[in-house]
């Protein structure tokens, strides 16, 4: 499990991504703060934090503050800005300071989600540890990264198709619409949808399994794992 820590100073609004949080598999919400203090005191005294999703508007301290005094302190944890600050100074000094990702507030669940499941990915890509071939080295760096698909058809959302796509990658086998709808949280539909998409662009390949009735269930697995 990724043990998380929220922060954020309106204790409603750290509660929701908390929530968000758990309901994404693979994640566990270590702890909550409300302060610059709170935060680092929970980096320094809970058993594990891999992850802070840190608010830049505390009310002690701002958020990239917290950052430096995390580093300075010799703290390494992982951070995702998750606040309201839009400012492009902002932006560029968290990225300057270490930041993996950002995500600006208002966001619905499907985006926390897919920045959750490309952190994932990221931490899955460097157990490996070694040397790494430029190959590998492109592949870490856009570990984060979920660029929009020009090939997507009008009314597809780029987030989705990559958990989709993550789904299928992170799968020991092939997965039907209703598995991968309880992996993503995603309803049926969508999911069928978006692994139709898949196999007709040849990203994704099909075979059929046939139960006792007889009818046969579509199954889907990733076409490549480069």
């Amino acid at each position: 499990m990724i043990e998380v820590l929220v922060v954020d100073d309106d204790t409603r609004v750290a509660r929701v991504n908390a929530a968000y949080v758990e309901k994404v598999p693979g994640f566990h919400v270590a702890g909550e703060a409300h302060s610059a203090e709170e935060a680092l005191r929970g980096v320094e005294r809970l058993p594990r934090v891999d992850l802070i999703l840190l608010d830049h508007y505390l009310p002690d301290r701002t958020g990239l503050e917290v950052v430096q005094e995390m580093r300075r302190r010799g703290l390494q944890t992982d951070v995702i800005m998750v606040t309201a600050a839009r400012d492009v100074s902002t932006v560029q000094a968290a990225m300057r300071q270490g930041a993996l990702q950002y995500l600006v507030k208002p966001f619905a669940f499907a985006g926390l989600r897919a920045k959750l499941a490309a952190y994932a990915e990221l931490r899955r890509t460097l157990e490996g540890g070694g040397e790494a071939e430029q190959a590998e080295v492109d592949r870490i760096f856009g570990a984060l990264s979920a660029p929009s698909d020009p090939g997507l058809p009008k009314g597809h959302s780029p987030t989705t198709a990559e958990l989709v796509r993550q789904c299928l990658l992170r799968s020991d086998g092939p997965l039907s619409a209703q598995e991968i709808a309880e992996r993503t949280g995603v309803s049926r539909q969508t999911a069928q949808r978006y692994l139709k998409l898949l196999e007709r662009t040849g990203r994704a390949t099909l075979t059929l399994k046939y139960g006792d009735a007889g009818r046969p269930e579509h199954r889907y697995a990733w076409a490549t794992r480069t």
